[in-house]
């Protein structure tokens, strides 16, 4: 399930304007996707529409309800002016929409700054009351929208989801339609390759999607399915702009996970969940699991192969940059990535070191930040219903929530251990492969015992040292250069020995192996 098709939103601002909501709250800078929802529900519902903004003041919508009553019986040749004269003021607009006699919609752009002033607030306040006995609103937009207390109780928002692949589609369609006018369109998409051309603008805004298509078709005069990797990359770049999600897309390269043969199983049948048969059985597709282990032994990269395997996008939220130094930007912040994600679903959703991420150790002392952080996710984990699935990670198994090992929150905890010998072999094959050394040069056997206890990230590092080595040399690497790097390196299993059996003995209890 992604987000609701444009019908949708309209029916559920319309319901808001019929139970005599007077002000209704949408967060948002797509002015220009909010300008055609509003056109419709006012259209529907027989309602004029004005719109404020601090420069132009109250102007009463190109094609309302009103706007073509009032046109239709002007005297032939004139045209009623749109702008209302004097409502450039705050207050003096307040002033005239509480005399309005008529039944309309306001639109105010960027108000929020103004209700600062407490004359204009109680002004405000007053018409919010005349409202609520009618089925006239004000709708109020713009980013970060603050209200005083006293007004926040007669406001209700409506949290606008991204674009939905309806919306997408006529976007895309729209922007084709006229680059055929301008000659600029030799050839468009078919249905199939339309379908995943749309799915690969999921996350954008109409203004982004409008942007990237006219770009796609700016170089070669047609729209197919070569494009697609196009979008993608400036998908990309708009996410990760966005400071809290990292975008890895779907078709990236083939990524290499030595063993984890249990959680391939799982995976293999996990994957079933997405089907056709199973929406048949009335079985959810599957919620997300669970990673905790040492570090270095390929949790992140276990993330990745996963969104690789089931052909998904792979979005990564980054805890760091999740918390903000202002009240209630961190929360947004959250909001806004699982919005987000849910907005590209089927995807992945990749959760690296969670513990971090929602951590409640330190009980009050960010204000109860992490607690309501923690709760959110908590609830979103049991309520969702779109197809997110998580990946969470974690290194620390002391600092994680008791709550995310309650069954129902993840369908599964996987414990990922330091590589055996099979494993380190695999390991040391693909990192030597990588960098063109070939194996059969060098002697597994001896290799692999020295390194047990090493992690994956641990022999790679030895590999990547002993080839600096050999270029410092000038001489070809060999499994004597490789050793002698092997021996001179402290694992973290005998560096942190007591934490990795503490580890270890917790994990062969709780959880389940990814071998």
């Amino acid at each position: 399930m992604s987000s609701p098709s444009l019908s949708a939103i309209i029916h559920e601002i319309q319901t808001l304007i019929l139970s005599f909501h007077p002000v209704i709250v949408i967060e948002t800078v797509e002015e220009e996707r909010v300008h055609t929802l509003l056109k419709a529900v006012t259209q529907d519902m027989n309602l004029s529409l004005f719109e404020w903004s601090i420069t132009r003041g109250l102007v009463r919508s190109p094609g309302s309800y009103h706007a073509q009553w009032t046109n239709e019986y002007a005297p032939p040749g004139t045209i009623k002016p749109t702008d209302v004269e004097n409502t450039g003021d705050p207050l003096k607009m307040l002033q005239h929409i509480e005399n309005m006699s008529l039944k309309a919609m306001f639109w105010l752009k960027d108000f929020d700054k103004h209700l600062e002033d407490a004359t204009i607030a109680r002004q405000f306040r007053e018409v919010a009351e005349q409202f609520s006995q009618s089925v006239s609103a004000m709708v109020l937009t713009g980013h970060n929208i603050t209200l005083p207390p006293e007004i926040a109780h007669d406001v209700v928002y409506y949290d606008l989801k991204l674009p939905g692949r309806d919306e997408l589609q006529k976007v895309v369609t729209e922007v084709l339609r006229s680059l055929r006018v301008k000659n600029r369109l030799q050839a468009e998409p078919v249905e199939l390759e339309m379908k995943e051309i749309v799915q690969a603008l999921t996350g954008m805004t109409l203004k982004q999607t409008r942007q990237v298509i006219a770009y796609a078709v700016t170089d070669d005069g047609k729209l197919t399915i070569e494009d697609v990797s196009k979008i993608l990359q400036r998908k990309a770049q708009i996410i990760q702009s966005g400071g809290v999600l990292e975008y890895f897309p779907a078709d990236e390269k083939t990524l290499n996970l030595g063993g984890f043969a249990g959680l391939k199983r799982w995976l293999a049948n996990a994957k079933m969940g997405f089907s056709a048969q199973a929406q048949e059985w009335n079985l959810k597709p599957p919620r997300g699991i669970l990673v905790v282990g040492i570090q270095g032994c390929g949790k992140s990269l276990a993330a990745k192969t996963i969104a690789q395997m089931w052909r998904l996008p792979l979005l990564k939220l980054d805890a760091g940059r999740l918390y903000d130094k202002y009240v209630g930007e961190s929360e947004k912040n959250f909001r806004q990535a699982i919005a987000l994600a849910e907005s590209m679903a089927p995807a992945v959703l990749w959760i690296d070191e969670i513990e971090k991420s929602f951590t409640t150790s330190n009980g009050d002392s960010d204000g109860g930040l992490s607690r309501r952080m923690f709760g959110s996710f908590l609830t979103w984990m049991q309520e969702k219903s779109q197809d997110v699935f998580v990946v969470a990670t974690a290194n620390d198994i002391s600092q994680v929530p008791p709550e995310l090992f309650r069954k129902g929150r993840f369908d599964e905890v996987f414990f990922v251990d330091l590589p055996n010998e099979q494993e380190r072999g695999i390991i040391l094959q693909t990192h030597l492969l990588q960098r063109k050394q070939s194996p059969r040069q060098f002697d597994f056997s001896a290799l692999i015992h020295a390194t047990e206890g090493f992690s994956g990230a641990e022999i790679e590092q030895a590999v990547i040292t002993a080839l600096y080595a050999a270029l410092h040399h000038n001489k070809p690497l060999d499994t004597a250069l490789l050793l002698e790097t092997i021996k001179s390196t402290v694992p973290l299993s005998i560096a942190r020995r007591e934490e990795v059996q503490r580890l270890r003995a917790i994990a062969n209890e709780r959880f389940v192996s990814v071998r």
